[in-house]
Order: structure tokens, then C-alpha cells, then sequence
């Protein structure tokens, strides 16, 4: 097998395919074995081989799909490595596999294919002719400047690491002690380099051309290092110890020395990899890990800000319609941004309800700013780890989902949507709530740490980006880091608007059809929206829209086929006998372009009307009153029901109502008593008492939904004043706010979205607080002028505009209104 004139090779060579790598020779290399060619070479060769020369096999690089293993050999490729196996271990798991250490020793060319099953064998020649090289022998010429100056870069990267570490050390010496000759091999094994490239250098035969594949490579290397230094400005000692010092052997010094050179992470990082440990290690699998996670982590690397505010602008009213507030605010960071251009991310929080977009309003933003964009769903996580990230000393353990969306983004400026921040739950493992405060504070999340990485990470240029449906549920301290940022619901005509710019064209996309195919008037939009949706963002308008195009689509499908189907009984028959002979006559003609959609094929796909004005009809007796309510999806009309009867003077609530709505009741009871002679208010016997010999059932319908809140105060009043006096309250006005003992009202929240509902049940007039005049500015200009707003500072003035003809009218009861009595 050898001699000591060189390397000699059997002619007959068993080969083994590999996609893992490219075996060069002097290096020593892991190869997992799992196709049933190459595990058939090891049981035959290896594994009952007694002699060295059956430990010589041929490793050839399959560039083929690595999972190709089937009756058919791939074709070769013609240059490979005589490699000795110097270990061989078996496993069961995950599959039953071998792991090869092989050494290569020289190249060879395949001659000649000999056989494919079992496993191939081909006749070879070898190519590396090492006996001609002795120690000692200089070469001249061209090849010897070439091989003096891969020399030098050689010893010059390796000087750039710690003498320090056995390995390095190691590599210093054999520097110095190998030919010139095997120097590219050797360093092209250990670099990190492509399989591409070492395949260049693996068909490079000729000495000179190998130098010449190989010195780019070396010097690409040390750029890297001088580049990490020059950017980083280590510690003197440090830049001779990143990234070398904890690796194992020869195979993974060159798998993890380029990547941690252009990892360009902080100096303060490094220290976590100066560890040694041996492969045997049930930790190691773990901590290479860790480590591969360090590396992949875009700690310098980042996305350019486009801060064109003109271009932002016109790109956000493309994307949604309305949402003027927050395209203002995002404009705004925009132009602070071209102003200063390190300005730490701000910490926005959307809040409105659902179907408003706020999280398109986010992704929005990513594309505005040509940033990464990144979502998270909070909603129902109840694990502080979600956040922060498992202990490495746990089983299973991995990074937090910050962590892990900076990993999947790749760049260290994301815009990162938390999304449904006021769902978090609460259990034993921790409140991820408390979890987030470190992470949406900007005085702290520069030097955020997960407790898998173990190492601070810089959070300060990520846009996060919070939403949810209400701020009740979320934590104070949490809510205090916040910007918070109401969106309110749409109005009709902002529906309108968005569901012909964007919800109709989309759900046309969605279903297959075209506008030539299908047209909804505006008339029909306004209708949908009025009569078969009641929400405050757009989500069951798009359902209803898409609903309409599935029932169209069946049109159009049935036309197409009943078309195809006239064609051929034309072409058989004829026009004269279709009608005997072709299609049955019974089948609709094909339906006329474009499908328009009016009132009566509303009716037909959609069934009847699901909401009607029924607020006249509620109001024809005496004891009823309209309220405005806010709930997390948007505001509603909340109606109050009054009744009395012979009793003891007890006040019932029903309704599933709160504590603080029961008190409002009272509240109204003890005032209206108080009151009673000043508005001239009686009980059924007509004595000055309301309460005396009377039972007094209060009742807010929708029994099945929990409510509670102060801001029904008023509507209670003008309720109990209504059934007292014996008059009906006005039909077309709708009132919210929070009284006391003194009969003041005060101000409450939500105003915008109890004014928009009351807009889209046709209500006119708004009874308010007076101090909440100034968020009136809010509502929409046009909104405005349809409405007529009444302020109110104390009871007298929402009950004189409760009432036509003010409280207490000159007449104090009203012939239709006795007899119904």
C-alpha cells in the first residue's frame, strides 16, 4: 500500500458518495452514512475489511440531490479523494446511520465504473503524485513566488489568531513542517469556503492552478479579520482569540472561523465562546446550538430607512383609507428620523376594535419604512419564556420569540407587531406582561438579555408596534411605556369608501371574477353596510361581500358550462334543431355581463335583512330612554326600560349589570326623589313620593351581555323621569354620561365611538357632558353636520333637551299617554 517513495493507491477503489462536503486530501473530515449504497460499503468493506488496504475507500462529491438513492447511480463526478477510514460509529437514531472519519490522502480520476450494486467500484488512477516532493526541495520559477506568497498569508491568518490554543498552536507547526506542495489543501479544508469552491480546488490539478484557486480564499480570509477589527476596535488580545479558541478539532475550526469573523458581533459577546469541549460531551449538540444561534443573530446588520415623506405618504392612502392619526404619526417619525438619524425606535400602541386594521396599518408601516416586518401573536400566552426565553440548562430550552423573530427577520431594525398585547395571560411559569416591560422601554431595551442567549442584545432601532382591542386588561406599568393611539371605527361612508377601493376588487381576486363580471353599486354598499352588518371595523362587510361573489361565481361557472354545452349541440344538430335536440329547455340562459348587483338580488344571496331601525318603535311608551355604550368592538345603542307597579318601594335590576351600573341606578332613584316636586314627578296614586306604594323594575335588554360603567347615568335619569312624568322621551336622541348626587354630569370615554353608533342607527341628537365638548374635534366634519350635539353640565339641561318642549312641559300629561296608563 505504501512505500517510502510515496503514496500508492489500490487500482479498484470501493467508492462512497457524499453531499455533505468535499474530502480534500490532508484533511480529515466527519461523513454521515445513511443510503443504502454507502451503509452496504461500510458492512462490507470497513466493518469486516482485517487488512489496511480495506480501510482505502474513494470519496466522491455527489452534486446530485442528496436523497437521490434509487435503482439508478447518479453520474460521477470524475475527480476524488482516496481517504482512510480511521473510525467507524453506528447509531439507531433517528435512522439507522453511520459517521465515517476519513483522512484523505491523495486525488485520483474515476477510469473506468466497474459496478453499481451493492455499492460502486471503479478502476482509478491516481493524480497525486507525492513522492516526487521531498522535504526539503524547493520550487522555482513562477510556482515557487506563488508558493512563498501563499506561505506568507498562511503564517500571516494564523498569527491573527491566540498561539495560545493547542489547535492554533498545532496549525503553526504544521505550517512550517508540510510541504509547499500540500499547503492549499491543507488551508482551503480549514477557511471557510463554499462546496463550490472546494471543488474548484479538489479539480485542480495542475500545482500552480491549485495555488491560484486557493489564494483568494486565504486572502478573503484575512480581510474578514482585519475588516472585524478595524469595525470593532477589539481588545489587543481580543482580536487574537474570537471565535477559534472553543473548537474540538481541525473540522470545526474551519465550519465556525468564517462565520464568527462576519458575525461582526460585540466585543462583549466573545467571551461566551472561549470554552473548550471535547465532541463526546452530551452538551455539545446543545452548545453548538447556542452557538450557531450567536452567529446567525443580526447584531450589526441592518435595513436602510426610505425617508421619503412624500413617497410614505402617497404609498399609506393607498393602503387604507382614513386612519388619519396614525398616518400623521408615522409621517412624523419619518421626519424626526431625517432630522436625527440615531433615534431609538418609539413604542406605539394601536388600540381600537377589531376589523379597524390595525395590523395591516403595521405591515404598512414595515413597507413604508423598507424595513423587515415580523409579527407576534400574544394573544393566551401565559409563559414569561415566550418572551424571555428558557434557561439553557433546561431540556428543550430555546429563545424567546423576540430573540427568535430577530433570527427569522435577519436584521437588527424590524418592525415587530405585538399583536393582541391585552390578552396576555397570567399562570405558575410567570406574567409575560412583566416580561415586556424590558422590552418595550427605551431607557432599557438597549441591553435586553433572553435568558437562552445569556448575552445582552440591542432592541433600541425596532419599531414595536402594539395592538389591541382595549387598554382595561392591560397592565398599568405596561400601558405607561406605551404611545397609545386610539383607532375608532369607520364611519358609513368611510365604509363605503374602502369597501369599493379595497374589499370589493380584493374579494373579485379572491373568487375569480372580474368587474366586468360583477358590479355593486354604491347604493347596494350602503345598503349592506346599514342593513347586514352593525360593526365598527370591516370585516363582516368583506364576508357579506364575499358571499356575493360566491353566489355570482355559481352564475357565471353555470353559463360557462350551459355556453360550452349549446356550442357542441349547435355544431351536432344545428340551430334549427336545438331546441329537440340540444340543450333541455329548462336550463336558464347563460346570465347577461356584468351581474349587477340591486336590492332585490341582495335580498335573494343574502337572505332578509338582519338589522332594522327598530329605535322609533321601541320608543311609544313612557319609561324608555336610548344610551350609548363603548365596548371593545366599537360602540352600540343600549337601550333603558322602566317600569312601576303597586309594591313596597323597591328598585329591581336586571340585565347582567355591574356594580357600578347598579349604583348609577340608585344614584338616578335618589336624585329623581329628591326632585320630585321641582319636575313634578308622581307615583301612580299621584302622591309627590315616586317611590311610595311603587316597585320600580329597571331593565337594560340584551340580558345574555354583561355590562357595566358609569357613563349610563343619564340615560337612567331621563328613563325614570319619562316613566314618572308620564312622557315619552324623544325618538330620535340618544345621551351618555356619569352623574352624581348633586345632579352633575360628567365627563366620559369612548365618545367618538358611541357618537359613530348612534350615527348608524339614525339617531339626530347627541346629548353629552359638557366637558367632553373638545372631543367633539375627532368626529368627522360631515358627521358633524348631520348631528345635532347638546352639551350638558347638570340633569336639568340633558333632560330639558331629553324632552320636546323641555322638563317639566306645561302640560304634565298627555291624552294618548293617560289612556295607555
Amino acid at each position: 500500500m505504501s512505500s517510502s517513495s510515496g503514496i500508492q493507491i489500490p487500482s479498484r477503489l470501493p467508492l462512497l458518495l457524499t453531499h455533505e462536503g468535499v474530502l480534500l486530501p490532508g484533511s480529515t473530515t466527519r461523513i454521515s452514512v445513511d443510503s443504502a449504497r454507502n451503509m452496504q460499503l461500510v458492512k462490507s468493506r470497513l466493518l469486516k475489511g482485517t487488512s489496511l488496504k480495506s480501510t482505502i475507500i474513494g470519496v466522491i462529491p455527489n452534486t446530485k440531490d442528496p436523497e437521490h438513492d434509487g435503482e439508478e447511480l447518479p453520474s460521477l463526478h470524475r475527480i476524488g479523494t482516496a481517504g482512510l477510514a480511521v473510525q467507524v460509529v453506528g447509531s439507531n437514531w433517528p435512522k439507522p446511520h453511520y459517521t465515517l472519519l476519513i483522512t484523505g490522502l491523495c486525488r485520483f480520476r474515476v477510469s473506468q465504473l466497474l459496478r453499481e450494486r451493492p455499492f460502486p467500484v471503479a478502476m482509478v488512477e491516481q493524480l497525486d503524485r507525492l513522492e516526487q516532493y521531498t522535504e526539503g526541495e524547493q520550487l522555482d520559477g513562477e510556482l515557487g513566488e506563488l508558493s512563498q506568497r501563499f506561505y506568507q498569508a498562511a503564517v500571516q491568518l494564523v498569527g491573527m489568531l491566540d498561539m495560545s490554543v493547542p489547535v492554533v498552536a498545532k496549525l503553526r507547526r504544521l505550517l512550517d513542517s508540510l510541504p509547499r506542495e500540500t499547503l492549499p489543501d491543507v488551508l482551503a479544508s480549514m477557511i471557510r469556503t463554499s462546496n463550490t469552491e472546494k471543488l474548484q480546488v479538489l479539480d485542480a490539478i495542475d500545482l500552480e492552478e491549485r495555488f491560484k484557486k486557493t489564494l483568494p480564499l486565504l486572502t478573503r480570509q484575512i480581510e474578514g479579520l482585519k475588516l472585524l477589527q478595524k469595525t470593532r476596535k477589539l481588545r489587543p488580545d481580543d482580536d487574537k482569540r474570537v471565535g477559534l479558541s472553543f473548537i474540538p478539532s481541525l473540522h470545526s475550526l474551519r465550519t465556525f472561523t468564517y462565520l464568527l469573523c462576519f458575525a461582526h458581533l460585540s466585543s462583549v459577546c466573545y467571551s461566551s465562546f472561549l470554552k473548550k469541549m471535547p465532541q463526546s460531551m452530551p452538551e455539545y449538540a446543545l452548545t453548538r446550538n447556542y452557538l450557531e444561534l450567536m452567529v446567525e443573530l443580526p447584531w450589526s446588520k441592518s435595513t436602510t430607512d426610505c425617508l421619503d415623506i412624500r413617497a410614505a405618504r402617497v404609498l399609506l392612502d393607498n393602503d387604507h383609507y382614513a386612519l388619519e392619526k396614525l398616518k400623521r404619526r408615522v409621517l412624523e417619525y419619518l421626519a424626526v428620523r431625517q432630522l436625527k438619524s440615531a433615534l431609538k425606535g418609539p413604542i406605539l400602541c394601536f388600540v381600537g376594535p377589531p376589523g379597524v386594521g390595525k395590523t395591516s396599518v403595521g405591515r404598512s408601516i414595515a413597507r413604508t419604512l423598507g424595513r423587515e416586518f415580523h409579527r407576534i401573536a400574544l394573544g393566551g400566552v401565559c409563559d414569561q419564556s415566550d418572551i424571555r426565553g428558557h434557561r439553557r440548562t433546561y431540556v428543550g430550552s430555546m429563545p424567546g420569540r423576540i430573540i427568535n423573530g430577530l433570527k427569522t427577520v435577519g436584521v437588527n431594525n424590524p418592525v415587530f407587531l405585538l399583536d393582541e398585547v391585552d390578552k396576555l395571560g397570567k399562570s405558575l411559569q410567570g406574567d409575560p406582561a412583566a416580561a415586556l416591560l424590558e422590552v418595550l422601554d427605551p431607557e432599557q431595551n438597549h441591553s435586553f438579555t433572553d435568558h437562552y442567549l445569556n448575552v445582552t442584545f440591542d432592541l433600541s432601532q425596532v419599531l414595536f408596534i402594539a395592538t389591541a382591542n382595549t387598554t382595561a386588561t392591560i397592565p398599568p406599568a405596561l400601558l405607561d411605556r406605551m404611545e397609545v393611539l386610539q383607532v375608532p371605527g369607520y364611519t358609513q361612508e368611510e365604509k363605503v369608501e374602502i369597501a369599493h377601493r379595497h374589499l370589493i376588487p380584493h374579494q373579485l381576486e379572491q373568487h375569480g371574477l372580474t368587474p366586468q363580471q360583477l358590479q355593486i353599486p354604491q347604493d347596494t354598499t350602503q345598503e349592506i353596510i346599514s342593513k347586514y352588518t352593525r360593526e365598527a371595523g370591516v370585516r363582516s362587510l368583506e364576508r357579506k361581500i364575499g358571499a356575493i361573489c360566491r353566489a355570482v361565481a355559481v352564475k357565471v361557472a353555470e353559463g360557462h358550462k350551459l355556453s360550452k354545452t349549446e356550442s357542441s349541440s349547435e355544431s351536432e344538430t344545428g340551430m334549427g334543431e336545438r331546441e329537440g335536440k340540444g340543450v333541455d329547455s329548462d336550463i336558464a340562459a347563460p346570465p347577461e355581463m356584468p351581474i349587477v348587483i340591486d336590492q332585490i338580488a341582495l335580498k335573494d344571496i343574502l337572505g332578509p335583512q338582519i338589522f332594522e331601525m327598530e329605535v322609533s318603535e321601541r320608543l311609544t311608551l313612557p319609561g324608555v330612554a336610548i344610551g350609548l355604550a363603548w365596548t371593545p368592538l366599537g360602540g352600540e345603542i343600549m337601550f333603558v326600560e322602566a317600569s312601576r307597579m303597586e309594591g313596597e318601594g323597591q328598585l329591581t335590576l336586571t340585565g347582567q349589570l355591574g356594580d357600578v351600573m347598579k349604583e348609577s341606578a340608585h344614584l338616578a332613584i335618589t336624585w329623581l326623589r329628591s326632585n320630585a316636586k321641582t319636575y313634578q314627578l308622581t307615583n301612580i296614586a299621584g302622591c309627590a313620593d315616586p317611590l311610595e306604594g311603587n316597585d320600580i323594575h329597571l331593565h337594560f335588554p340584551a340580558g345574555a351581555v354583561t355590562k357595566d360603567g358609569p357613563s349610563a347615568g343619564v340615560t337612567i335619569v331621563t328613563c325614570l323621569a319619562s316613566l314618572f312624568s308620564g312622557r315619552l322621551v324623544r325618538s330620535d336622541v340618544a345621551m351618555t354620561g356619569e352623574i352624581t348626587l348633586r345632579g352633575l354630569v360628567l365627563p366620559v370615554g369612548g365618545i367618538k365611538d358611541k357618537v359613530l353608533a348612534a350615527h348608524r342607527a339614525g339617531l339626530k341628537r347627541i346629548i353629552l357632558p359638557k366637558r367632553n365638548e373638545k372631543d367633539l374635534e375627532e368626529i368627522p366634519g360631515h358627521i358633524r353636520a348631520e348631528l345635532d350635539f347638546v352639551t350638558a353640565g347638570t340633569l336639568d339641561d340633558v333632560l330639558n333637551a331629553a324632552f320636546d318642549g323641555g322638563f317639566p312641559a306645561l302640560s304634565l300629561t298627555h291624552p294618548q299617554i293617560t289612556s295607555k296608563l
